[in-house]
């Protein structure tokens, strides 16, 4: 069986796919020890370690993973923390600890030479610049933009630092591989240059109207009809927040249907964020039954980013996020309420890591007859 070991868990999305796709995950390291309680009550067979990647190196993995020191480790994954590449935070890139993190990933790459690495993170590292210029330090008055603080910057920093290997990238469409949610992500997956494997990313198998001989993408409904829940576990509405969600059609909608109420109605429930710019389709948002998901964040109460039951006045609960994520129903999430939307909220799916994992085991099974 291939082996593999996992930094950045988190609740395991990306480590039960390859395990589907039939990788033994020898180590999971995660640094928060919450997320490190629901990785060991649902890989009771793997090595969950509560570490910070900052402190490993060859010896430690190989040590915790008990390999012998002449086995080759087939794969290495991860998704890293993405706070410092995403388009709502600082962006800060490399000069965040999150994002130093990234940087020693790519090192203990180079360090323990696996066959195949994966690391996934937000679609903004592909914009993200090594150092971030203020928009108000911009334009015509201001010295052109460095090398340093171009688009793309910080990508192509990362990327430097896999020098034995081979990448690929992809920004992937999760429902394009069957997963009942419109998330986007970046995938970065390296093949060690002495393999000589020109790695391929698989071919989507949904489109939106399933055409060109695919399926169509799976829907919200499609995901809920099949769902045998006793009960739900949620967050709730304050009362003034569910007045106005009782107000949204049952099906999908947001704060645009308020409109038929009058003007007066509008202005009353978005406040201040009336006046603000952007689509602002989050608000009093419930998600469009006859449409995958938005992409899960890791709370469906946010003001701004509401993820509201189809036909229930109330946020999506943890179970429906399970099941939107491709975890199966009896897993099992640690923590807190919120940790647990953190968590779900936070992982790969489930069945988008499984195809990914059955695409690197067919290119691993290439190598090992030659």
């Amino acid at each position: 069986m291939a082996k593999a070991v996992s930094f950045f868990a988190g609740a395991g999305g990306l480590d039960l796919g390859f395990k589907r796709a039939g990788f033994e995950i020898l180590l999971n390291v995660e640094i928060e020890e919450v997320y490190c309680q629901t990785l060991r009550q649902n890989f009771v067979e793997s090595r969950v370690v509560p570490g910070d990647i900052m402190e490993y190196n060859r010896e430690r993995i190989y040590e915790e993973a008990e390999l012998a020191d002449n086995e080759e480790v087939d794969l290495m994954l991860g998704g890293s923390p993405c706070q410092s590449f995403s388009t709502a935070g600082k962006r800060q890139a490399f000069s965040d600890p999150r994002g130093q993190a990234m940087l020693k990933y790519a090192d203990l790459v180079n360090e323990v030479q696996p066959k195949f690495f994966l690391l996934e993170n937000v679609r903004g590292l592909l914009s993200a610049s090594l150092k971030h210029r203020p928009l108000n330090q911009r334009g015509d008055d201001f010295p052109p933009l460095e090398e340093d603080e171009m688009p793309g910057s910080a990508l192509k920093h990362l990327l430097e630092r896999f020098g034995d290997y081979d990448v690929k990238i992809q920004l992937i469409n999760a429902a394009n591989y069957g997963v009942p949610q419109k998330r986007e992500r970046i995938f970065i997956i390296g093949v060690r240059k002495d393999l000589n494997i020109e790695y391929r990313f698989p071919e989507a198998t949904h489109n939106e109207n399933g055409t060109d001989g695919k399926h169509p993408w799976v829907t919200v409904d499609d995901v809920f009809n099949d769902m045998q829940v006793k009960e739900h576990r949620h967050m709730s509405y304050s009362k003034e927040r569910l007045k106005w969600m009782k107000m949204i059609p049952k099906g999908g909608g947001n704060w645009r249907d308020l409109r038929e109420y009058g003007d007066d109605i509008v202005r009353e429930a978005m406040g201040g964020a009336y006046h603000s710019g952007g689509g602002k389709v989050g608000f009093f948002r419930r998600i469009n039954s006859k449409k995958p998901a938005p992409t899960l964040l890791t709370s469906p109460a946010q003001k701004s980013t509401n993820l509201g039951h189809p036909y229930e006045d109330r946020p999506l609960s943890i179970e429906e996020y399970l099941a939107i994520q491709g975890f199966p129903s009896n897993f099992e999430v640690a923590g807190s309420l919120m940790q647990q939307y953190t968590q779900i909220g936070n992982a790969v799916p489930v069945p988008l890591a499984q195809v990914l994992g059955e695409s690197i085991l067919e290119y691993l099974r290439v190598v090992q007859t030659v």
